[in-house]
C-alpha cells in the first residue's frame, strides 16, 4: 500500500521529475530565441531549454510548420507569426531601433529626407520617415505603402533575392505609376542586375512619383534583405553624390542587427558580387563628382 500511496515527499519528487507540458516546451524554445537576428542550431536550443534534442527537433519542426519559427541554412530564427506579435509593428520595431540614430545622422548630414522600409509582398512597407524642409512634398508616410518595383526601396531590396523569388512577389503586380515606371519583368530583372553592380545601390526618378528621386540601399541579413533605407530629394538632386553614405548607413544597420553574421555574407545569388565596403577614398572620390558625373 505504501506504493501505492506515497508520502509527500515522493509524490513531490514525482512532479518535479514530471516532464513539463507541451505548452511549457514550446514556450521554453520560444525563450531562447531573444531577438530578430537570433539564430540557433538544433544543439543550442536543446542546451538552452535542458530539453532531449529528439524533443527539441519534434517541437522545433511543429513551430517550423506553423510558421512561429523559420528554419534556413543558418539555423533556427524567429518566423513570421512571432514577429508579428508586436500587432501593428509587424515585429519590425527591432529595425527601427537599430536603424534609427543612422537614419537621423544621415538626413542631418544631407539635409534630405530618408526613408526605412521593408518588403511586403510586391509593395515596400514605410517603417519610418525622417523629414527635412523636404519631408512636406513627398507623399509618403509611416505605415504607408508603395509598389516595391517603383520605388529604389523595393528594387534595393529585391535586387537581393533568387529571380524566381521576384517573379512570385511582383510577377502579378506589375504596373505603371508614370510614364517612367517599369511596366515588364524582363525590364525589372535588368534593372535589379545594374543594382547589383552598383553594389546594391538602386535608383529611381519619378518612377512612383512624379519630380521625385530616390536612391536606395539594402539593410541585409545572413538569410537576405531584411530592409532598406534611401534618400529623397527632387528631381534635380544629384543623388550620385550622397548615394555611398546610404550604402555605408545600410551596412551598419545591417551590422547593428545582425553583429555576429559571418563576413562576408554568403552570396544567395546567381551573379556573385563582391562584399566590400566604400573605403574613404572611393566615398570622397564619389562625394566629389558632380551632378553630371558618371561613375554609375
Amino acid at each position: 500500500m505504501a506504493a501505492l500511496n506515497p508520502g509527500p515527499g515522493q509524490a513531490e519528487s514525482a512532479r518535479r521529475d514530471l516532464p513539463p507540458s507541451m505548452v511549457e516546451r514550446m514556450t521554453l524554445i520560444m525563450d531562447a530565441f531573444t531577438g530578430r537576428s537570433t539564430r540557433l542550431t538544433l544543439e543550442d536550443v536543446a542546451r538552452c531549454t535542458h530539453l532531449p534534442r529528439s524533443t527539441a527537433h519534434r517541437i522545433l519542426d511543429q513551430l517550423v510548420r506553423l510558421q512561429w519559427i523559420e528554419h534556413t541554412a543558418f539555423g533556427y530564427g524567429l518566423g513570421p507569426r512571432a514577429l508579428g506579435l508586436g500587432g501593428r509593428d509587424g515585429g519590425h520595431g527591432e529595425i527601427r531601433e537599430a536603424a534609427a540614430p543612422f537614419l537621423h545622422d544621415l538626413q542631418l548630414r544631407t539635409g534630405l529626407v530618408v526613408h526605412l522600409a521593408v518588403l511586403d509582398g510586391a509593395e515596400v512597407y514605410y517603417l519610418d520617415k525622417v523629414g527635412g524642409r523636404f519631408a512636406a512634398a513627398v507623399p509618403s508616410r509611416v505605415g504607408g505603402r508603395a509598389p516595391a518595383h517603383s520605388t529604389a526601396l523595393g528594387k534595393a531590396m529585391l535586387a537581393w533575392l533568387q529571380p524566381e523569388q521576384v517573379d512570385t512577389r511582383i510577377g502579378g503586380a506589375i504596373s505603371r505609376l508614370t510614364s517612367r515606371t517599369i511596366g515588364e519583368l524582363d525590364t525589372l530583372h535588368q534593372e535589379l542586375n545594374r543594382v547589383r553592380q552598383r553594389r546594391g545601390l538602386a535608383f529611381e526618378r519619378g518612377e512612383c512619383f512624379p519630380d521625385i528621386a530616390c536612391v536606395a540601399a539594402a539593410v541585409r541579413g545572413p538569410e537576405g534583405p531584411v530592409a532598406a533605407v534611401s534618400l529623397v530629394g527632387d528631381a534635380r538632386t544629384p543623388l550620385e553624390r550622397v548615394a555611398p553614405l546610404v550604402a555605408d548607413v545600410a551596412r551598419r544597420v545591417s551590422l547593428a542587427l545582425f553583429p555576429d553574421a559571418e563576413a562576408p555574407r554568403r552570396a544567395r545569388l546567381m551573379a556573385v558580387v563582391p562584399e566590400q565596403g566604400w573605403s574613404p577614398e572611393t566615398m570622397n572620390r564619389f562625394l566629389a563628382t558632380g551632378q553630371d558625373g558618371d561613375w554609375l
